[in-house]
This record gives C-alpha cells, sequence and structure tokens, in this order.
C-alpha cells in the first residue's frame, strides 16, 4: 500500500509522510498536528477528505489533536486495484490497512469520525476491531432505517442532478443553490474532490452544448433525428470539447448494489460498539426504532443539529466541532487548548 499526503490550502497542516508497501493501492490521506489523539475522518459516498477542510481547522483550534481525512477507495485521489469492489467489509479493511500503514503495530489513540456511507463503514471497521486502539466513534446523519428506506428513491435523485458542469465554479455554484453543502465555504473546498475534468471522449457521447446556469444536461436520444439536426449536434460536440468540462468522480448510481451492506444491520452493531459513542443528526425524526431505545438507554449520546442538510459537517463545521470537542473531553481523550473558551 503507498498513502500520498495531500494538500488543502490552510485548513490541514500537513504532516510530511510517505508510506510506501506496494504500488497497487495508493490512498490519498490529509493530515493535521503532530499530538494528541488522532480523529480518522470518513466522507460520505462520492465526497472525498477535502469535505471535512473547514471541520478540521475549526476542530484543530478547539482540542489538542491529530486529524487524518482520507479518500475511501474509488473517491477522491485514491487509486486501488478494484475500486469496483465497494463492500462494506473491504471498505473497513482499508481503514485498518491505513492505520497499520501510517502507525504500524501501535497506533495512537484514534477516535473514528464517519459521515453518510462513511459513518456506516466507521461503525462496520469498530465492530470488525480493525482498530485496536479505539477510543470512540461518531456518526453523522445516518441512521439504519432512514438509510433503508431512502435506498428506493436513491436512484432518481442521483439521475436528477446535472451530469455535467462547465466549470468547477459552477459546480460550487450548484451544490449551494441545490442545499447539497450549504456552507460556501466548505463548497469551495469539497467540491473539487467530487467533480473532475471530462476525458475528451465524454463530450463525443451525448452530451449537448446547451447551458443552464453553467451546467451542461445530457441529450435525450431520438430515433428520427434529422440529418440537419445531426450535423448541428456534431458541430456543438466539437465546440463543448474546447470548454473545460466537468462531471462527477464517483459514478454511485453504480454502487448499488453495495447500498444494503453498508446499512442494513447498522443500528445494532452501532448499539454493540463497545466504545463511548456520539450521534450526530440533522434532525430527530432520523431515528430509527432501535437507536431511540437505545437512546432511551443510555448507550450513546446524541445530539440534533437543525437548519443542516444531509451534509451536517459541512453545513455546519462548528457547531460538529463543539459536539465533537465537548463529547472527547468529556470522556478525557483529550483537553480543551489553552486560550480555547468553550
Amino acid at each position: 500500500m503507498c498513502i500520498i499526503v495531500g494538500q488543502a490550502s490552510a485548513y490541514f497542516i500537513i504532516l510530511s509522510i510517505s508510506i510506501s508497501l506496494t504500488a497497487v493501492n495508493i490512498f490519498r490521506i490529509y493530515c493535521s498536528g503532530s499530538h494528541g489523539p488522532v480523529l480518522l475522518l470518513l466522507h460520505g459516498g462520492g465526497h472525498s477528505a477535502l469535505s471535512w477542510a473547514v471541520f478540521t481547522a475549526i476542530i484543530y483550534s478547539r482540542i489538542n489533536c491529530r486529524v487524518v481525512a482520507m479518500d475511501l477507495r474509488a473517491h477522491g485521489d485514491t487509486k486501488v486495484k478494484n475500486p469496483e469492489d465497494l463492500s462494506a467489509d473491504t471498505m473497513a479493511k482499508d481503514i485498518g490497512k491505513v492505520v497499520e500503514a501510517l502507525y504500524g503495530d501501535n497506533p495512537p489513540p484514534i477516535m473514528l469520525i464517519g459521515h453518510s456511507m462513511g459513518g456506516a463503514i466507521a461503525v462496520h471497521t469498530a465492530t470488525a476491531n480493525h482498530i485496536p486502539s479505539l477510543l470512540g466513534l461518531c456518526v453523522i446523519d445516518v441512521v439504519e432505517g432512514t438509510a433503508m428506506d431512502a435506498l428506493n428513491s436513491m436512484q432518481n435523485f442521483l439521475r436528477s442532478r446535472p451530469k455535467t458542469f462547465k466549470s468547477l465554479e459552477n459546480a460550487i455554484e450548484w451544490s449551494v443553490k441545490s442545499g447539497q453543502i450549504r456552507n460556501i465555504e466548505s463548497a469551495r473546498v469539497s467540491m473539487g474532490g467530487q467533480v473532475k475534468k471530462c476525458e475528451e471522449s465524454t463530450s463525443s457521447s451525448g452530451v449537448s452544448n446547451s447551458i443552464g446556469e453553467g451546467i451542461i444536461e445530457e441529450e435525450e436520444d431520438e430515433e428520427a433525428e434529422e440529418e440537419s439536426s445531426k450535423k448541428r449536434a456534431k458541430e456543438d460536440d466539437q465546440e463543448t470539447k474546447k470548454e473545460s468540462i466537468f462531471t462527477w468522480r464517483v459514478e454511485l448510481s453504480k454502487t448499488e448494489k453495495y447500498w444494503e451492506g453498508w446499512f442494513k444491520g447498522l443500528s445494532a452493531l452501532f448499539l454493540t460498539t463497545p466504545v463511548p459513542k456520539l450521534l450526530l443528526l440533522a434532525g430527530v425524526d432520523r431515528l430509527d426504532k432501535d437507536l431511540t431505545i437505545g437512546q432511551m438507554q443510555g448507550k450513546f449520546q446524541m445530539q440534533v443539529l437543525p437548519q443542516c442538510g444531509h451534509a451536517v459537517h459541512e453545513d455546519a463545521p462548528e457547531k460538529v466541532a463543539d459536539a465533537l470537542a465537548t463529547f472527547m473531553v468529556r470522556h478525557k481523550f483529550t483537553e480543551f487548548k489553552e486560550g480555547y473558551l468553550c
């Protein structure tokens, strides 16, 4: 395994780390800090480690800690031999291997934090004991019941998104206007990990040049199109090739066969993980029956952060950082930084 340390402006204070075991699997990680417990951050489906950038800068100002945010397999700039294998078991093993590559047989105390798909993978990683030095677990806006109910409509949601964008700036603008990321500062960093420049061949495979607010929509096939229209379309395609067109890095619709494996049985696994647990939600309606009972029994700490979308840690990074910092200090995992007034 080869680990590449990436840089994201001032959000991550980069440590010079280069670990190479084999050239088969290359994981992109972003690091900040040099002492204290490690916050290992796992992003949601289609996102990347950059979704944690603004949060990292804030949490690092609150508590003594180190931060490691990684691009999961088939996401961001991580490259693996079998990128199509996004099973929960494989992704959980990836986390363990990255920790081992970074710290060897004596890893520091680690707090595992995951959002959405990353939250589910965090739970699977914890219950499989891939991190022997695990301190605690924080899951952000993913609950088994809600996630399973949403699977039927997920493909419709994915189809409703633009297929391509004229520029990265247009992708950022869309993410904010659509409410996918409600924090413009985070969107400016995060979207760079979600989209990529299209290959030249993409421009000639049914992408039209009709741009609305910089978004290029996919053309529907027409069986009886006139020859003159075909000619105009070809000319449009040639012009489109000259544009800097961006598309999604991850085709989430093709990962459908793994969705159930990510979320089924998640509540029971979360409740039985033998470490202190924190659940952060955008709304109390996300709770399912098992978690409602578990929360009443005091098996985990829960906090609802209203007026946030699904990307809670991007929409309200200060609130998430405050909740997590308070949780970690309460459990004596770390201390507030000198001079920080909580």
